[in-house]
C-alpha cells in the first residue's frame, strides 16, 4: 500500500532544495517574515509563460533594474518596454504587461490586488497567473497548475488521459493537495519538483520526496506520463522583408500594428505572411537584390520562411512606408528575433 502524498513531505524537501531564483523569496527568508513583492511575482510569471527560466533570468534582472516598481513600469514609454522585451518572444505578453501595470497604477493605487477574482480582471492575467500571484505573493491557498505541476500530478496519480484533455482532471487532483498552511511555498515546491526531479525525460524518482506515494512509480509508468495527444503538423508561411539602407547608414524600419504577431515592435517593412507567396510590394523605390538565404523562424502555430531583399538608397528617396532610423539610434537588439535573423543575413561583413 502506498503512503499518502502530503504537502508536508514536499515542503520539507523544498526547504532544503528550493531553486535560487531572482524573483523568489527563499523559504528561510519567508519563514523569517520577508514577504514576496507582488510586482516581482507578477512580472516573473508573465515572462515565464511558454519560456524557460534560463531565458527569463536576464530579462527579469534588466526589467527590475530599469523599472523597480509597477509604477515605474506603468510610466515607461511603450517603445522602451517593447525594445527591452525583444528576443523573449510572444510579444502580446509585453503589450499586456504595460496595460496591466497601468491599470494597477491608475485603478489600484500601485498595489496589486490580493483576491483571485480581482486579479483575473487585470489585463493579461489568466487563471494560472492569478492563482500564482494569489498563492506566492499573498500566501492564499490557490492551486497553481503549470506544465510541471501537470506532469507531477499525472505521475503521482498515474493518470493516463492525454493532454490537453487531462487538464481539468489534473487541476482537480492538484486541488486535493493544496494546503492551507504555506500555500505559496507549496506552489513553488511542486513546480520545483517538476523542473528538477520529475522531469519530462529520465525522472530522478530515487530522490523524489513523493516516491512512495507515486502511483506511476509503483506501476512502472512514470516515464510515459503525461500522455499527450498527437500534435498537428505546423503549416509553413512565406513572406518578404525589405532591408533598405540609406547611403548615410540609416536603416528603413516600421513599427508593426499593435494587434497580431510582433505587435508594436520595430521591424523591417514586408509583405503579409501567408501559405502562398505574397505580391512583391517594396516600401521604397530602389534596385532590390534578393539574398540567396532565407530568414527562417518558428512561431507557436507555424513555421515562417522570409525572402530577404536589400537595397542601398540615396538621401533624397522618400519611403512609402516606415521611416529611416539613424545609425546611432539603431540597435539590433531592439528587433524581435525573426527580424534579427533577417538583419544578420543582410548586414555588411
Amino acid at each position: 500500500m502506498r503512503d499518502p502524498a502530503t504537502p508536508g513531505a514536499l515542503l520539507d524537501w523544498y526547504d532544503r532544495h528550493a531553486r535560487d531564483l531572482p524573483w523568489r523569496v527563499p523559504p528561510a527568508a519567508r519563514a523569517a517574515g520577508i514577504v514576496p513583492d507582488p510586482y516581482r511575482v507578477w512580472l516573473s510569471e508573465i515572462m515565464l509563460q511558454q519560456t524557460t527560466v534560463a531565458a527569463v533570468r536576464k530579462y527579469f534582472l534588466e526589467f527590475t533594474r530599469r523599472w523597480p516598481t509597477v509604477a515605474d513600469l506603468a510610466a515607461a514609454p511603450d517603445e522602451a518596454v517593447m525594445a527591452a522585451w525583444a528576443g523573449l518572444g510572444y510579444y502580446a505578453r509585453a503589450r499586456n504587461l504595460l496595460k496591466c501595470a497601468r491599470v494597477v497604477a491608475d485603478q489600484h493605487g500601485g498595489q496589486f490586488p490580493s483576491d483571485h477574482a480581482t486579479l483575473l480582471g487585470l489585463p493579461g492575467v489568466g487563471r494560472y497567473t492569478a492563482a500564482a500571484i494569489a498563492a506566492i505573493a499573498f500566501d492564499q491557498p490557490a492551486t497553481v497548475v503549470d506544465g510541471n505541476v501537470e506532469r507531477v500530478m499525472a505521475r503521482l496519480f498515474d493518470e493516463h488521459t492525454p493532454l490537453p484533455q487531462a487538464k481539468p482532471v489534473l487541476t482537480a487532483l492538484a486541488e486535493t493537495l493544496t494546503p492551507q498552511q504555506r500555500p505559496g511555498d507549496y506552489a513553488q515546491a511542486v513546480m520545483d519538483l517538476g523542473a528538477t526531479l520529475c522531469t519530462p525525460r529520465n525522472p530522478a524518482c530515487g530522490l523524489c520526496p513523493w516516491r512512495r506515494s507515486c502511483a506511476a512509480w509503483a506501476n512502472g509508468t512514470a516515464a510515459e506520463l503525461p500522455r499527450k495527444a498527437p500534435k498537428k503538423r505546423k503549416p509553413t508561411r512565406q513572406g518578404i522583408v525589405y532591408l533598405a539602407r540609406r547611403v548615410d547608414g540609416a536603416w528603413l524600419l516600421e513599427r508593426r500594428p499593435d494587434s497580431g504577431l510582433l505587435g508594436g515592435m520595430l521591424g523591417w517593412p514586408g509583405t503579409d505572411w501567408a501559405e502562398e507567396p505574397s505580391a512583391d510590394a517594396p516600401p521604397i523605390r530602389a534596385e532590390w537584390k534578393t539574398l540567396p538565404a532565407e530568414a527562417r523562424h518558428t512561431f507557436t502555430h507555424f513555421h515562417l520562411r522570409l525572402t530577404v531583399k536589400t537595397a542601398l538608397v540615396p538621401m533624397d528617396r522618400t519611403p512609402a512606408r516606415g521611416g529611416f532610423v539613424e545609425t546611432g539610434e539603431f540597435d539590433r537588439e531592439d528587433l524581435p528575433t525573426v527580424m534579427r535573423k533577417a538583419f544578420d543575413l543582410a548586414r555588411p561583413r
